[in-house]
């Protein structure tokens, strides 16, 4: 009996190795099915051992990860492939359970970092006025000392903005914290030795402006590289809440009582917070480059992009923005409303000296208005996009910077400026917090740094020129009335909120994000000549 099982076991194998091979008709492997037909089971990557053929609709012969690719819907995707794909060199598929760990340790160590970073500037934005009033009564002067705190958004924006794109954010931002040591290091040599001058203060505050364009601007393409789309909204308020609160709230006010313990101990305070600030970003995780530029992709078949020249990559962030129309009308509305707050903030310390008498202290604590105002912004975002709209929460910017330039030029009373102050920082929050999650969601990663850099040339190179121009305005025609011409230039920007950045454009670029019609996408191409697809509005006109 074994012996005849035996011989039928051999006579079975033989038959097999002789058996002719079935026609490729006969095969049941997928590429024999439509994309609709195919089970989740036949679009599998082959398993380990000798890769297996077959033909594809159109008759060509293809391995059974090629057949996989063949029916899996959609055109392909630009740049790496993701965890978990075959080509990726991971065999597991991404966590959101880790994803949303890293985004949320990243968004603490960010909130940690600005909360540093802007309580030393805070401390610096009313140490170097300050100083100045010491040294001079002239406000062409203090506000020149000003000037130079942000005069470098308007020389530097484009050329940091093309570094961010291309070089490690995180290295950049320990160089700017670097500078930002160095020069408060001199500077407070210099006050301790009794040598202050106008032209060192301005040496300082260039210094520390520098340092800001290539900080804020890291920064801000950080953001989205770090955080997922998912808790950006949050990121962003809870930044923008810590940013105005250092800032605008304890910086000052910490820095108004440090400047009247001595000079030295104010600017030690903010060399300590900046070294700390080096030390936080150890603790940052993630890709700190902008990702691989994308390419536009049709049918399979990935087109042509051509590479810009430099001077074309410089521009290009600025040519993006100039394209769009509601990146275009908000960053002309904000060039008006930052270079009322760059005028108030240059005079603002003559007017507390000269009209308001206030001591140093007491300036610091109408200064500070801005930054409660600030921090209550950034408590109450989400509470008032959802009751008035996120086009509404915006305007309230407009109103608020209106009142903050109008009250200094009706009176003098000090619960009235501190009240239009606090106006003004809420608007402010309210429009930063919002305007960001916009921008976040519009532009690509690959041209984060120059566009916002270019945003920041139209809207906070406006900061230095609104200081420039009060300090004149003053000297012709006094400083109250200084104040009101600019209140009245940021009347005129109602009727072009209200006439461009309608509900449905603020709706389009919150919820469609990269992949809404009109909007540039990841699989748009940056060219030389801007980036392919603008806005269906500029589409329309043209």
């Amino acid at each position: 009996m074994a012996g005849a099982t035996d011989h039928r076991r051999a006579q079975d194998r033989q038959s097999a190795e002789t058996a002719p091979p079935r026609p490729a008709a006969k095969r049941t492997g997928p590429s024999e099915v439509g994309p609709s037909q195919a089970r989740p089971s036949q679009a599998r990557p082959s398993q380990a051992g000798p890769k297996q053929t077959g033909t594809n609709p159109t008759g060509v012969n293809t391995t059974g990860q090629e057949q996989a690719d063949l029916l899996r819907p959609g055109p392909p995707q630009a740049g790496p492939p993701p965890p978990g794909h075959p080509e990726s060199g991971s065999t597991h598929p991404p966590s959101p359970t880790s994803n949303d760990s890293r985004g949320t340790r990243n968004t603490v160590v960010l909130l940690a970092l600005s909360a540093l970073t802007n309580l030393a500037d805070g401390i610096a934005k009313i140490a170097l006025p300050v100083l100045a009033t010491r040294l001079t009564d002239s406000p062409a002067l203090i506000s020149l000392v000003a000037l130079t705190l942000t005069l470098p958004w308007l020389l530097l924006s484009l050329p940091v903005g093309l570094l961010v794109d291309r070089a490690d954010r995180r290295r950049l931002l320990w160089l700017a914290n670097g500078v930002r040591l160095l020069a408060i290091g001199l500077l407070g040599q210099a006050a301790v030795s009794d040598s202050l001058s106008i032209a060192t203060l301005a040496a300082a505050g260039a210094a520390l402006g520098a340092a800001e364009v290539v900080a804020q601007t890291s920064e801000s393409a950080l953001l989205p590289a770090l955080v997922p789309r998912a808790g950006r909204e949050r990121a962003n308020a809870w930044i923008t809440g810590v940013e105005t609160a250092a800032n605008e709230f304890c910086g000052p006010m910490v820095g108004g009582l440090l400047l009247a313990g001595g000079t030295g101990i104010a600017l030690g305070v903010s060399w300590i917070a900046y070294f700390s600030a080096c030390l936080l970003l150890f603790l940052l995780a993630g890709r700190f480059r902008a990702a691989p530029k994308a390419v536009r992709v049709g049918e399979g078949q990935a087109a042509e992009t051509h590479v810009p020249s430099p001077k074309g990559q410089l521009t290009e962030g600025l040519r993006y923005l100039w394209r769009h129309r509601l990146l275009r009308t908000m960053a002309l509305i904000l060039t008006v409303l930052c270079a009322a707050w760059g005028a108030w903030l240059a005079l603002m310390p003559l007017l507390a000296k000269e009209l308001l008498h206030l001591t140093p202290q007491e300036y610091g604590v109408v200064l500070s208005a801005l930054g409660m105002g600030g921090l209550t912004g950034a408590l109450t975002v989400t509470a008032v996009n959802r009751l008035l709209g996120r086009r509404w929460a915006m305007f309230a910017d407009l109103l608020g910077t209106l009142a903050m330039m109008a009250v200094p030029a009706l009176t003098t009373q000090v619960w009235a400026v501190a009240t239009a102050a606090f106006l003004g920082g809420m608007g402010g929050t309210l429009w930063t917090v919002n305007a960001r999650l916009i921008s976040q969601n519009i532009v690509p990663d690959a041209l984060m740094g120059r566009y916002s850099s270019a945003a920041r040339l139209l809207t906070w190179g406006g900061m230095p020129l609104g200081a420039a121009l009060i300090g004149l305005l003053a000297e012709w025609c006094g400083t109250r009335t200084a104040f009101l011409l600019f209140a009245l230039a940021v009347a005129g920007t109602v009727p072009a909120f209200l006439r461009n950045i309608t509900k449905a454009e603020l709706g389009r670029g919150t919820h469609q994000g990269v992949t809404g019609p009109g909007m540039a996408d990841t699989n748009q191409s940056i060219t030389g000549t801007g980036v392919a697809g603008t806005d269906p509005g500029e589409a329309a006109r043209s």
